[in-house]
């Protein structure tokens, strides 16, 4: 595992900033069945600080990597946020905001295993309070050199917001990631991004397209990178597996052979494994295999929490690539 002791050499290291625009507080627990009316005894509730970003950040910390978070926050919940992102060690700037921090809260039915996730919209963001946001970045010292990008915006912002981060990317030199859905992802495409990772139903969203089949999918991500509107695609697909997709050529991931018990954190997780593998200098296609690595790690814990380290480096060792270089039909 190369640079595993990565905060030792910051200094040489790419700067990696996370930003969440919503950022919440991670609710979870358990119960037997999921009926309505009656009281549901639910387990011991777990909580952790999260919103893609953030979620980002912590699986780029736990495998030793350095990053930084920003992220607009408010009222009790919001000061439990900045607290427990401090006690995890992560480097964060807290945008003050009059409104109060989501919670997001999921529960695990045992009888079926099945999930069931409640996602609040976040708190009312007014024009300087997102704009403080902008001008934040704008001010650094140092730019980022990977900005991502993760997460719903809240009520407030508007859905050009990240298309103004992808022009101050492309103002910089640094590199977009981008992790989120709807409206704003088409204005942040429009102005060009590094980086997207689009599951196949926020892909579907984009293009237009009902996509049925991983197959189909294939088909819609490489149409993306072959418009320009972004330099790579890690496209995830669940138990299908994922791929990755540049001008030179696409990449694909069988699904790993684990057991899965929750599907909470595995997207974010596939990115901060695959952006720790980007700061430590790995060729882009080992860093997706990380990705693919964290991302299944995920897959294995019942609780809000996120891949470990010690998963995603077991599963690595089984992340198997395929490579299909470009040709002119592609």
């Amino acid at each position: 595992m190369p640079n595993a002791n990565a905060a030792d050499h910051a200094g040489r290291l790419p700067r990696v900033l996370c930003l969440t625009m919503n950022p919440s507080m991670d609710l979870a627990t358990d119960t037997a069945r999921v009926v309505p009316t009656h009281k549901l005894r639910c387990g011991e509730g777990l909580h952790d600080a999260g919103g893609g970003g953030i979620n980002v950040a912590r699986v780029i910390t736990r495998l030793g990597g350095v990053c930084e978070t920003l992220c607009p926050a408010g009222g009790p919940t919001g000061h439990w946020l900045e607290s427990r992102m401090a006690q995890e060690g992560l480097k964060n700037t807290t945008i003050p905001i009059a409104e109060e921090t989501r919670v997001s809260f999921t529960v695990h039915e045992r009888e079926t295993g099945d999930e069931y996730r409640f996602v609040l919209p976040g708190p009312q963001l007014a024009e300087n309070e997102w704009q403080a946001c902008l001008n934040h970045l704008v001010n650094l010292p140092r730019f980022p050199d990977f900005l991502i990008a993760s997460g719903s915006l809240p009520p407030g912002v508007p859905s050009d917001f990240y298309a103004r981060l992808a022009r101050m990317c492309r103002e910089r030199g640094a590199r977009l990631v981008l992790d989120a859905s709807g409206p704003s992802v088409a204005a942040a495409l429009a102005e060009g991004v590094y980086l997207w990772k689009p599951n196949l139903k926020e892909l579907g969203e984009q293009t237009g397209q009902s996509l049925a089949s991983p197959g189909e999918g294939l088909v819609a991500a490489r149409s993306v990178v072959k418009q320009g509107q972004v330099e790579v695609v890690a496209l995830t697909m669940g138990h299908q597996g994922a791929a990755l997709f540049t001008r030179e050529g696409e990449w694909s991931a069988p699904p790993l052979s684990i057991p899965v018990a929750s599907a909470v954190g595995a997207g974010d997780s596939f990115v901060g494994g695959l952006v720790w593998g980007l700061q430590q200098g790995l060729p882009l296609h080992e860093a997706f295999a990380w990705g693919v690595a964290a991302g299944s790690a995920a897959l294995m814990s019942v609780t809000t929490g996120l891949s470990r380290r010690e998963d995603a480096q077991s599963l690595h060792s089984q992340v198997r690539l395929v490579f299909l270089p470009a040709t002119s039909g592609n």
